[in-house]
Parts: C-alpha cells; sequence; structure tokens
C-alpha cells in the first residue's frame, strides 16, 4: 500500500511540473510583410535565440503578411491581435509623431552602427515611450538601414532642377525633403512599389538597397543615385506590452538579453548585401549616378534646416519635446564618432 501511495504522489508531483512547464511555454506571433530578407534578419535571428536558450518553450510565429497589412501593424499591437510587430514610422506619422525624429532628411547617419545608436536613445526617451504606449506597444529594437537612394527610368537627374515635377515613392521626411525641391512624393506602401514603378504612377522609388532588391525596383531600374543620401526611414519592431509584461520573468530576461544579439547579427548580414551591391548594379546594368555635391548641398539647404525647424516647431505645439529629441539624437551622433 505504502509502494502505491509513494507512486501515486510522484505520479502527481510529475503531473504538477509537466502542467508548471507547459504554463511556462509561450507563443507569439508576429507580423512582417513582404518576404524574408536583410530587413527582417533580427526578427528571424531573435526567433532563433529564444527557441534555443528556453529549450522551446519560447516561440515565435513570424507571419510575411498573413496577419495585417504593413500599415495596420501598429494598430494589430494595440488590441493585442499578434505579440510582435514591425512598422515604418512614415507610415502613420501621426500614431507615433516622436520616431519620425529619425527621419528627419540630412541628419547625418553615416552607418548601420550610428542608425542603431540613434534609434535606441530615442527609444529610451520617457516622451516616446508614452507616445508608442498609447498604442499598448514597447518598442524593442530597431531595424537599421542605411541611407536611402533613388532608382529611376528613364534621363537620371544631374540638378536640381530635374527633380521638379519627378513622382518619387518616398514617405516621411525623405517625402518633404524631395518635395522641398518640386518633386512629387507618394507614400505607397513598399510592397506596392514595383507596379507604381511598372505602372508609370511613380518615376523614381528611394528605398535603402535590400528593398530595391525584395520589392524588385532594381529589376526595372536604368540608373541609381550613389551618392544623393536624402535620409532614412526608422522602421521599429514593437511588442504588446501586456504580452510583455505577462512573460514569466525567466522567458522576459531571455528576450531582454537576445535583443542586442539580433541587431548584432543584422548589422553584420546587411553590410555583407551593401558588399554585393556593385556587383548587383553591373549584373542589371544599371547605370551609376553621382550628383556633384554643390547639388546636394543646394538640396540640403533647401531641404534639411526648414523641414527640421517645422519639425520641432510642430512637434512643440502638440507639447512633444520636438527640440530635445532632435538634440537628443545630435548628441548621441556624436558620442557614437567619438568612439565613448
Amino acid at each position: 500500500m505504502k509502494h502505491l501511495i509513494g507512486k501515486a504522489m510522484l505520479t502527481a508531483a510529475a503531473v504538477a511540473l509537466a502542467g508548471e512547464a507547459a504554463a511556462q511555454s509561450v507563443e507569439w506571433n508576429v507580423s512582417l510583410w513582404g518576404k524574408r530578407r536583410a530587413f527582417t534578419e533580427h526578427v528571424e535571428r531573435l526567433a532563433e535565440l529564444l527557441d534555443e536558450r528556453t529549450n522551446g518553450q519560447f516561440k515565435l510565429n513570424i507571419s510575411y503578411g498573413g496577419l495585417s497589412k504593413n500599415k495596420e501593424n501598429l494598430d494589430g499591437i494595440s488590441i493585442g491581435a499578434f505579440e510582435m510587430a514591425q512598422f515604418c514610422a512614415g507610415y502613420h506619422r501621426d500614431k507615433n509623431p516622436t520616431i519620425t525624429v529619425l527621419e528627419l532628411p540630412f541628419l547625418g547617419v553615416n552607418t548601420l552602427e550610428e542608425e542603431v545608436a540613434v534609434s535606441t536613445a530615442v527609444y529610451n526617451n520617457p516622451a516616446v515611450q508614452a507616445d508608442l504606449g498609447r498604442w499598448n506597444a514597447k518598442l524593442l529594437m530597431p531595424s537599421p538601414m542605411p541611407q536611402y537612394n533613388l532608382v529611376g527610368t528613364g534621363e537620371p537627374p544631374e540638378t536640381l532642377e530635374d527633380f521638379k515635377g519627378m513622382r518619387v515613392r518616398a514617405t516621411g521626411g525623405i517625402g518633404e525633403a524631395f518635395r522641398a525641391v518640386g518633386a512629387v512624393p507618394t507614400s505607397v506602401t513598399a510592397t506596392e512599389a514595383y507596379n507604381a514603378m511598372e505602372s508609370g504612377v511613380v518615376d523614381t522609388v528611394a528605398f535603402a538597397q535590400h528593398a530595391h532588391l525584395a520589392f524588385r525596383t532594381i529589376d526595372i531600374a536604368d540608373w541609381w543615385t550613389e551618392n544623393l543620401n536624402p535620409g532614412t526611414v526608422n522602421c521599429p519592431v514593437v511588442v504588446n506590452t501586456d504580452a510583455y509584461e505577462a512573460l514569466p520573468d525567466d522567458l522576459r530576461k531571455v528576450l531582454d538579453e537576445a535583443v542586442p544579439e539580433a541587431v548584432d547579427y543584422y548589422v553584420e548580414n546587411y553590410k555583407k548585401l551593401l558588399e554585393k551591391w556593385d556587383a548587383i548594379l553591373d549584373e542589371k546594368n544599371v547605370q551609376r549616378v553621382r550628383l556633384d555635391e554643390s547639388v546636394i548641398a543646394e538640396f540640403r539647404a533647401k531641404a534639411a534646416d526648414p523641414i527640421r525647424d517645422k519639425w520641432i516647431a510642430d512637434m512643440e505645439a502638440q507639447g512633444i519635446p520636438g527640440q530635445e529629441l532632435y538634440d537628443l539624437v545630435m548628441a548621441t551622433l556624436e558620442k557614437a564618432r567619438s568612439g565613448n
């Protein structure tokens, strides 16, 4: 009898332990778009790290467009339709005004590491966290991208006058910069860019290199601007705040510790793509266009200062510390370059 009781107690303990382990298991749905590419490699790497370091207890189910449209990912996060998502600030500037500071034109960010530094500093700012908190969103990690440049068809631009009337796919601050020199920006999504260019809805598309590849705009391009560098877009990965806070302490710790490694992996992977870019241009017979420095300086004078000043004034009028956020970007950039 004692043997049976002891065996029953052991069985009950095993069931309790199994139930506790099951309760610790977490699966999150992640909403991305397009297809797997350099722009999503930190999310893919994060999924691998979580799976490895929790022995399968924390899994990310990554969906490319199956959960939401890219312009609706922040809305999906806000209602808990999924636990993690990526979005771009320029898709809905009114919903995330604070992080649009990172999309101001001609900020002077030159490397992916600098982009990580300024994004991280801004994401950690209390005003920014409160801004995204309105959508029940916690900023998890940046998606650092190099400066955008144009691909286009027909005759390439040589002077600032050549941009007048140019229909360009550009969002956020980059779009405003082109508007300042007489171009006509449109904010079609990345997934719509190829069709817009092919059908003549736009003459040119502003993307980072990975997106020109992933969305095939490079396949129908005649030329590429090597050195215009008007800015970039900011596309954070966020998590639903309730889901994050509901994580068991051990799994939350694993997530927090895996993020920097996932971002480092993303940066190194993106650098490999940049190393191949010249060969890709040659293979596709795309002309490299290098604008004269005087043209770029003229562009910057017409776009950078006026757009920055207006952005700061608009933010301050809304009770958002626009000057503080801009100064934070500049100070972080200076610090990153000093090596401190």
